[in-house]
């Protein structure tokens, strides 16, 4: 058996984040399926890491939380000679990390807010919280569309772990506030995002849970039509 497992769903957006990376480093990982609505799995879980976040990555008897630090640890310990999503030049690596923050923290983050929301009853949904999620996420495009004029990666000449964050991210929020027109750079990002061999298939395997989404009826019908849902 493979000394790593990825405690996971394949309809999280931070876990798809890592699932790219993943492939692009050309890993082999054990998936063990994680259902946190289920009482007993919960425990076992909050037993490997006391926050319950997903996903979780155990290297043997030793755990891996939060995205990023997976991801620099799979890259360190585990990764095929020559794939690399950081760098190994101090200031390019800082570049990456910058994006990766900025992409969990204004893209993922309004994103899981607005997707949180649908998912309390009717009547103890947030409209303040929701507004504001959704200024945040334009506010967001506009930034990265700047930034994205004349590059083809977000961080750098190659693909690296600040595009494993925005791929998800972006996929997710767009289902709830689509990009504007005017934000062409971002969305010819998007596509090459979507065309990376990793992303595509990450969203692949994703697909027959994406009738779970509650943004789903946003998705591109590309990845997802909800007409093919059972009446």
């Amino acid at each position: 058996m493979n000394a790593l497992t990825l405690h996971y769903h394949p309809l999280s957006s931070c876990c798809h984040k890592v699932l790219i990376a993943i492939d692009v480093l050309g890993i082999e990982v054990d998936r063990r399926l994680l259902n946190l609505g289920d009482p007993g799995e919960r425990a076992a879980h909050l037993a490997l890491w006391p926050t319950g976040k997903m996903p979780l990555l155990m290297d043997g008897l030793r755990p891996v939380p939060e995205t990023s630090i997976i991801i620099e640890y799979l890259q360190r310990h585990h990764a095929l000679p020559g794939r690399t999503l950081i760098p190994d030049a101090p200031d390019a690596a800082l570049d990456v990390r910058l994006w990766d923050r900025l992409f969990d923290l204004y893209v993922m983050t309004p994103m899981q807010a607005l997707t949180a929301d649908l998912l309390r009853p009717e009547g103890e949904r947030d409209a303040h919280a929701v507004a504001k999620a959704r200024d945040g996420l334009t506010s967001a495009y506009a930034f990265i569309d700047r930034h994205l004029e004349g590059r083809t990666w977000v961080a750098g000449d190659a693909f690296s772990m600040a595009d494993c964050a925005a791929a998800p991210a972006l996929f997710y929020a767009m289902a709830y506030v689509p990009l504007p027109p005017q934000h062409g750079h971002l969305a010819a990002y998007v596509e090459r995002l979507m065309d990376h061999p990793s992303v595509a298939l990450t969203i692949d395997q994703a697909r027959p849970y994406f009738k779970f989404f509650p943004g789903r009826g946003g998705l591109s019908r590309r990845f997802f039509d909800p007409a093919t849902l059972p009446v």
